[in-house]
C-alpha cells in the first residue's frame, strides 16, 4: 500500500456514512450453476460504477437440505480472479468458515490476495451453521465456539506485522516461522455473524461486526447491543456495523417496499429511503443480495450505480 493511501476498511467503513457493495455470484432467476467469467466482468462493472466492496461467500459443500442450491466456486480462487480484474473496490469474505479450515491456511491465502490486490483484501470470518457440515470434516459443532477463538488467534497473529505464526506443535528445536510476503499493513479482521461469541469479544476483536439483514425494529436493537458492547470493550475506537440484503429491484422506480426472506422487493427511489434510514440507525455498510433477479443483474448493477449511490457515495462513476 502507497504511503498516504487510506486503509481498505475506511474506504468501506466509516462513521456517520453508509457505503454499499455486493455480494457475488449476481444471480438471475432461476440460475443456480454461475457463468464465472461474466461474474468477473460484472464484478469489474461494478469497480467502475463505485460500487464499494464484493463479497465471496465460503460454501464448502452442497446437500439437498441445505437451502443454497448455488455452486460457489472456491473463495480463494474466486477472490484472486478478483484481485486481478479489479482496481479499487475492497474485496472481502463474507465469510471464510473459520472452523473448518487449518488458520495457517486461511492467513497464507488472506496476505496472499492482500499482496495481489494491492492490501485491498477484508477478512471475514465466520463460524458456519450446519452439523452435517461439520461431520464431513471430521469437526465436532459443540467445539465451534472455541475453534472460533482459537483459531481467531492464530490467523490474527499470522496476518498481523509482523507476521507471528503460533503452531499448533512446536518440538524441541524447532524454527520460529512466519509468513511471506512480508505486509505493509495487517490484514483487517471482520467478524461475520456471530461464531457462538459474545458482542463484547466481538467488539475487542474485529473491526466490525457484519450480519443478515432483519426487520428495522430486530436491526435497531442490534445495533443497540453493539453500541453497548464497543463502548464497554473498545471505548472511544470505531468499530463497524453492517448489513447483507437481499435485493429485489423493481423496473417501477418509486415501487413501495415489500419484505422478502432477508430482505426486500422495492423499486429505485423507496431504496435510497430504505438506506438512508439504515444510515440513521447506525449501518455503515450494506451488502446487496442480488438473487434469483426476474431482471438482468447487470441492469440491476446500473440502475442502482446511477440512482441510488450518488446519494451516499457521490458522484457516479462512469
Amino acid at each position: 500500500m502507497a504511503a498516504g493511501v487510506q486503509p481498505i476498511e475506511t474506504t468501506v467503513f466509516r462513521q456517520d456514512a453508509l457505503s454499499v457493495g455486493l455480494v457475488l455470484p449476481l444471480l438471475g432467476k432461476g440460475e443456480i450453476a454461475p457463468d464465472f467469467h461474466a461474474q468477473l466482468d460484472l464484478a469489474a462493472r461494478a469497480d467502475a460504477l463505485g460500487y464499494r466492496a464484493l463479497w465471496v461467500r465460503d460454501v464448502p459443500l452442497n446437500s439437498a437440505g441445505y437451502p443454497d442450491p448455488v455452486g460457489h466456486l472456491d473463495p480463494w480462487v474466486l477472490l484472486g480472479a478478483l484481485a486481478t480484474r479489479t482496481r479499487r473496490i475492497a474485496l472481502a469474505s463474507g465469510a471464510i468458515v473459520l472452523t473448518l479450515r487449518h488458520p495457517l491456511h486461511i492467513a497464507k491465502a488472506a496476505i496472499s490476495v492482500s499482496a495481489l490486490s494491492g492490501q485491498r483484501f477484508i477478512l471475514g470470518l465466520g463460524s458456519g451453521d450446519r452439523p452435517p457440515e461439520y461431520a464431513a470434516f471430521g469437526r465436532d459443532t459443540e467445539a465451534r465456539r472455541d475453534l472460533f477463538r482459537d483459531h481467531w488467534e492464530t490467523v490474527g497473529a499470522s496476518v498481523g506485522v509482523p507476521s507471528r505464526v503460533m503452531p499448533d506443535l512446536q518440538p524441541e528445536g524447532a524454527p520460529d516461522f512466519y509468513l511471506l510476503p512480508h505486509q505493509p499493513r495487517a490484514v483487517p479482521l471482520l467478524a461475520v455473524g456471530s461464531g457462538g461469541q459474545s458482542v463484547d469479544w466481538i467488539a475487542r476483536h474485529a473491526i466490525g461486526w457484519m450480519t443478515y439483514h432483519r426487520d428495522p425494529d430486530t436491526q435497531r436493537e442490534r445495533h443497540r447491543l453493539w453500541r453497548i458492547a464497543v463502548e464497554r470493550g473498545a471505548p472511544e475506537q470505531f468499530r463497524a456495523f453492517g448489513a447483507a440484503m437481499r435485493l429485489e429491484l423493481s423496473e417501477r422506480p418509486d415501487e413501495a417496499p415489500s419484505p422478502l426472506n432477508l430482505g426486500y422487493r422495492t423499486g429505485a427511489r423507496a431504496l435510497i429511503d430504505l438506506l438512508s434510514e439504515m444510515r440513521e440507525a447506525g449501518t455503515h455498510h450494506v451488502a446487496l443480495n442480488i438473487t434469483d433477479s426476474a431482471r438482468p443483474p447487470a441492469e440491476v448493477l446500473e440502475e442502482v450505480a446511477e440512482t441510488v449511490l450518488p446519494h451516499f457515495h457521490g458522484a457516479a462513476v462512469a
